[in-house]
């Protein structure tokens, strides 16, 4: 596919104002300190001939980043690395292996891109992002995997090279457990077993659960164990489970709670009360067993939302979210150097979660009701970021095309990347990305398939998400007061949130940065992210449209970059400003644009 994009380079100004008011500088405005055009127009054609990978997901200061291209480029190519709009380093393009060694400041999302260029302008051919971060609870980027039945080496390798193109830096076993009170699959007495069943009753082989470690591990990834903070199977008492443990839907004691299964599973899951100290200490040594014959590097704890009115086997009504947030710190306490997750599905128990302070990160699985409009997932990473006092970033369990997920096919790609865009944009991230793509609650339904051109467009969405990490997802504050309009009437533009019909914008507030994202809802159909029949139409793709923006600073430079256009790299772009209102012109906008105003 070849590409090509109108571009602005940023220069000194080139045209001033020469009237202004008695005792105003010349060429100046109160509020921005300047009046005028800015910059020069150059062109920049995408023609993507190199296919670019890193050996990494992640990488800590200072290490050795090691890239590889295939492909073919003209001599005299560069390479090129940028954070945050700056070039940082360049250096020739000479061969299809080499190393750079991670700058030295912690928490830096990079673009790096392949070019030649010359006064007519610049070509791209390639481009890829670095996540220079210490923890990968920085900026999470979670996916999974769900079937460990016997798989050869080579498709893990595969399945993993497709999550390391995409920097996933934390992989979730789901449904990997023996039993969710015993989850290392082992006997009483200790055996480890090298295949057992799993609650569907699926083979599930050790050597595979070691196989996807080991790999995730050489790829720079967490591996990340799944188990209910309070699941126990009908055999649980022979296993040691007490029946003062368990969950009673009654004071009396004569119902337990339970969450039903096909008779053709295992079992049905009984709930344990997850505050009882009895059972923490149960589970905590079930873990340990785990630990001790497994390399997880933590535990993503899940729970089943509300439950209504519970009781203990005593009679007293339980406070489940207060009991989630005693059994993290027990979790936390008996190992401190493991990692901690916990889902708030649909926001239950979620203050108690991130006040536990045990968890890496903000995990909530988002449901139909209160959380299916886009709006929503706005609400919930403000509440998530009040309720951790901005300390810790969110996921999204979030299921695409969840009704036509019934059955087999693929999935519609406009819905899944408009959701992906708003995410994104929002500072949020999105478990979606395994063995498969997610489309239902039991992580191993696999009915959906994602075609080649999805594939490849979770590539640059990935990119862009790892690569502008600084502007997207660190720091700052989400406004809806800026004022973006359409400065030629070819886009009918509102600030969030969503309307069908029109492009959404928000931005973020940074120091010295407006971070403006341009949301294309123009043929949207539903202003709900699920798209849960697979129908969202694609955007209306719209070439150079000019947009105005009110600033009250001094403006410095603007720049955009979007998933959508050239790889993600960074477009810098001529301005005008007069009045307080800066005016440019976009490449083009179909899902998602960021405009970057820098200020002086």
């Amino acid at each position: 596919m070849r590409q090509k994009a109108s571009i602005f380079l940023c220069a000194s100004a080139i045209l001033l104002s020469a009237c202004g008011s008695e005792g105003e500088e010349p060429g100046k405005k109160p509020g921005t300190g300047q009046e005028g055009e800015f910059g020069q127009t150059t062109e920049i054609t995408y023609t993507p001939t190199l296919s670019l990978t890193t050996d990494k997901a992640m990488y800590s200061p200072g290490d050795a980043v090691k890239f590889k291209a295939v492909g073919t480029v003209p001599a005299g190519a560069k390479i090129r690395y940028v954070h945050q709009g700056q070039v940082v380093a360049e250096e020739n393009y000479a061969g299809d292996e080499w190393t750079w060694t991670a700058p030295s400041a912690d928490k830096s999302g990079y673009m790096v891109d392949i070019y030649t260029g010359d006064e007519n302008g610049e070509t791209v051919y390639g481009a890829i992002a670095v996540d220079v971060s210490s923890s990968w609870a920085f900026f999470p980027r979670y996916g999974f995997v769900a079937d460990f039945g016997q798989k050869p080496m080579e498709t893990i390798e595969e399945e993993m090279d497709y999550l390391l193109r995409c920097h996933i830096n934390g992989v979730q076993f789901q449904d990997w457990h023996n039993k969710h009170h015993w989850p290392l699959g082992s006997t009483r007495n200790g055996e480890i077993l090298d295949v057992y069943k799993d609650i569907a009753n699926r083979d599930t082989y050790r050597e595979t659960i070691e196989n996807y470690i080991d790999v995730q591990h050489r790829l720079g990834m967490k591996s990340i164990f799944y188990n209910l903070c309070f699941g126990a199977l009908d055999d649980a008492e022979e296993d040691g489970v007490k029946p003062e443990w368990f969950v009673y839907k009654d004071y009396m004691g004569n119902v337990r709670d339970s969450h039903d299964l096909p008779d053709s599973w295992k079992s049905d899951i009984y709930l344990v009360n997850p505050a009882n100290k009895g059972w923490q200490n149960y589970l905590i040594e079930r873990n340990e067993d785990v630990y001790n014959h497994l390399d997880f590097d933590g535990y993503q704890i899940d729970q089943l939302g509300n439950r209504g009115k519970v009781f203990d086997a005593y009679g007293n009504e339980l406070n489940l979210p207060q009991g989630y947030n005693s059994f993290i710190k027990a979790m936390k306490t008996a190992r401190p150097e493991k990692d901690l997750i916990m889902n708030a599905v649909s926001r239950y128990g979620a203050q108690e979660i991130a006040e536990s302070e045990g968890v890496e990160f903000l995990y909530n699985e988002v449901w139909r009701g209160e959380e299916a409009q886009f709006s929503h997932l706005k609400i919930i990473l403000d509440e998530n970021d009040r309720f951790s006092n901005n300390r810790l970033k969110t996921v999204f369990a979030a299921y695409m095309n969840y009704d036509k997920a019934d059955s087999k096919g693929k999935f519609n790609n406009p819905g899944v990347i408009l959701t992906d865009a708003v995410m994104f944009a929002l500072g949020g991230s999105h478990l979606e990305l395994g063995d498969h793509m997610l489309c239902k609650e039991y992580f191993p339904n696999n009915n959906l398939e994602m075609d080649d051109e999805l594939k490849n467009v979770m590539v640059n969405y990935y990119d862009f998400l790892t690569g502008y990490e600084n502007l997207l997802r660190d720091g700052g504050s989400l406004s809806t007061e800026i004022s973006v309009k359409s400065a030629d009437g070819k886009l009918k533009m509102q600030a969030w949130p969503p309307l069908k019909g029109s492009v959404c914008t928000i931005a973020r507030r940074l120091d010295k940065k407006d971070v403006i994202h341009l949301l294309n809802f123009s043929q949207a159909n539903s202003t709900e992210w699920r798209d849960a029949n697979g129908s969202m139409p694609k955007p209306s793709y719209v070439a150079s449209p000019k947009c105005s923006i009110a600033v009250d600073r001094e403006v410095e430079s603007v720049w955009m970059a979007s998933p959508d256009i050239a790889g993600g790299v960074k477009h810098p772009l001529a301005y005008s400003v007069k009045n307080g209102v800066v005016e440019v012109t976009l490449p083009s906008l179909l899902y998602w644009d960021m405009i970057v105003v820098e200020y002086k």
